[in-house]
């Protein structure tokens, strides 16, 4: 089974990836994992992307497809996979069909782990984090003892420009713009699962299984 695994920046994939990977015993396929890995090892791939990262471009979609297939076709991933990070876009999916359909393969099913805009934006730019420790914080979810002051080692806590809330709407406005279209793309072809991803996490995890035909 190859899930793709959606959801906006603090939707809580990340979380939802790990207990699937753990309950379908199936890998964690993450793009940005994939981009590291193949950087660090310096891999034909990875040189291909290397000089679109440090400048600061998208790398171009054939690269990163090559890279998500080419991790895909690993032994680990004989019985599948979940997918976190890419396709992004509907070009990006169709060329992520393409090139399984070219081995047989196929997304099975993609799960939407949907969080409206106004709670998305309480979870990002609600974070803190210390400077000192790295302790993360959350002024709703795990305020510190005292404002501004790390619990574990007494240092300052500090915003970071991506949890600003200015910031934070820039960053949903334009996953938003991409990834609506292949929202649609996945739903056209009836793959589909929307799960509400205002519950805790246990009922999240239990709604994507049941989805998934796996509770």
């Amino acid at each position: 089974m190859f899930v793709v695994l959606l959801g906006a920046p603090g939707a809580g994939k990340g979380t939802q990836a790990a207990v699937l990977t753990e309950r379908l015993g199936l890998p964690h396929v993450a793009s940005g994992d994939l981009f590291r890995a193949n950087l660090a090892q310096n891999t034909r791939l990875g040189q291909l992307a290397r000089p679109y990262v440090e400048s600061g471009q998208l790398v171009p979609d054939n690269i990163t497809t090559e890279m998500v297939v080419d991790r895909l076709l690993q032994p680990d991933c004989a019985r599948g996979a979940i997918l976190d990070g890419y396709p992004r876009t509907v070009e990006q999916a169709r060329s992520l069909d393409v090139a399984l359909g070219e081995r047989g393969l196929q997304v099975d099913k993609v799960v939407y782990v949907e969080v409206p805009v106004e709670e998305l934006t309480r979870r990002l730019s609600g974070r803190w984090i210390c400077r000192q420790c790295q302790t993360p914080y959350h002024e709703v979810e795990r305020p510190p003892k005292v404002a501004g002051v790390c619990d574990v080692c007494g240092g300052e806590l500090y915003q970071r420009t991506d949890d600003k809330p200015e910031t934070v709407r820039k960053r949903l406005e334009v996953y938003f713009a991409q990834t609506a279209p292949l929202i649609d793309y996945y739903r056209d072809k009836g793959l589909l699962l929307q799960v509400n991803g205002q519950q805790s996490v246990a009922d999240v995890a239990c709604d994507m299984l049941a989805a998934l035909g796996t509770a």
